[in-house]
């Protein structure tokens, strides 16, 4: 499917928005300062979740985003939709769980890296199923954003990627409200978290494998890949994931580099200070999808993504300040040799 043109183009009055993102977001309790979590007496409490801070990062830069999840009826999970809305991301979608709780987690930091603890073990949103997946939003919707994340939540969840992935390539597309079934563009971030994998490392490495090749854009980190399959060259990584139309190859601090229609695009990563590195992913994904909308071409999308997942490194924060677009358009429009020492730090 081509990615400079969005499905039902002509219908795009009528769409709720134009990115779905489907996964699950907690209630993040963090220190303000850098000492580790055991000497805190204090914490404070924001939101994260890789889907939803793709939603934000995308409504920051100008989009129309919305998450579709489920949440407890508890306090952590009305912070939750009250933020995400005040984000300008619409939660419609959303449903509320009244037995199962939203699921939290803490940030620890440490001199080597900040450690994250988890309690998100029987969540609202593990209840997700694939009866999600036929929801009008999801049809509707000009790109679908979905991450590994989801997949190892619980069996459930893991259907529900099937069905919105797997099931459309095998010939089962939820037909559009016009009839027709296209779908929208579905874009998988790898993701890989591997505490969550009940079945281990082989588990892991064979179901997002299969997720993957089944989207239209794949988000992977190479160090992940690695780790999964035992592949490092980003070249390598784009022939293993084949035949999907569009790979994103993220290195960390050297760079990015983008396969679409047999072409590979390598765009440096800025040099930025790195307050913490949680979200800088996600940002980069939501920059790059924001290209994506925008029809630009590889090189914008790759540097956008650079952009935003800069400013996740400045922060503490899950969900950064996304900048101005005015500074953005500045940065893309620079040419090759002075994109790096022109970036912001």
């Amino acid at each position: 499917m081509p990615l400079l043109t969005s499905p039902r183009a002509a219908d795009s009055r009528r769409l709720a928005a134009d990115v779905v993102c489907v996964g699950e977001t907690m209630a993040v309790l963090s220190p303000s300062d850098t000492r580790p979590l055991a000497e805190q007496s204090t914490l404070r409490m924001a939101i994260g979740g890789a889907e939803s801070n793709v939603a934000c990062g995308l409504a920051g830069l100008g989009h129309r985003a919305a998450w579709v999840s489920r949440v407890g009826d508890d306090p952590f999970g009305r912070r939750i939709l009250t933020e995400l809305t005040a984000r300008g991301v619409d939660v419609s979608g959303v449903e509320t769980d009244p037995d199962r709780p939203t699921g939290i987690y803490f940030k620890d930091p440490g001199t080597d890296r900040t450690r994250t603890h988890y309690y998100r073990g029987g969540s609202a949103a593990t209840g997700m199923g694939p009866d999600l997946a036929r929801l009008p939003a999801l049809r509707r919707a000009r790109l679908v954003h979905l991450s590994g994340v989801a997949a190892a939540l619980s069996d459930s969840c893991a259907r529900l990627l099937e069905a919105i992935l797997v099931d459309r390539v095998a010939g089962e597309k939820a037909p559009g409200d016009d009839g027709s079934t296209g779908g929208p563009i579905v874009s998988f971030d790898i993701n890989h978290r591997p505490a969550l994998w009940r079945g281990g490392a082989a588990e892991a490495a064979r179901s997002l494998l299969a997720l993957a090749r089944a989207a239209d854009l794949v988000f992977v980190g190479r160090d992940e890949a690695e780790a999964l399959w035992g592949t490092t060259r980003p070249d390598d990584i784009a022939e293993l994931l084949a035949p999907v139309p569009v790979v994103v190859v993220k290195d960390a601090e050297h760079g990015a580099t983008s396969y679409a229609d047999d072409t590979g695009t390598f765009v440096p990563a800025m040099p930025t200070k790195v307050v913490e590195p949680v979200g800088a992913g996600d940002a980069f994904a939501a920059g790059y999808l924001a290209g994506v909308l925008e029809s630009r071409d590889e090189r914008s999308r790759l540097r956008l993504g650079h952009l935003t997942a800069a400013a996740a490194l400045r922060t503490r924060d899950d969900v950064p300040a996304i900048p101005a677009r005015t500074e953005t358009d500045r940065l893309l429009a620079l040419n090759d040799n002075t994109w790096a020492a022109a970036a912001p730090r």
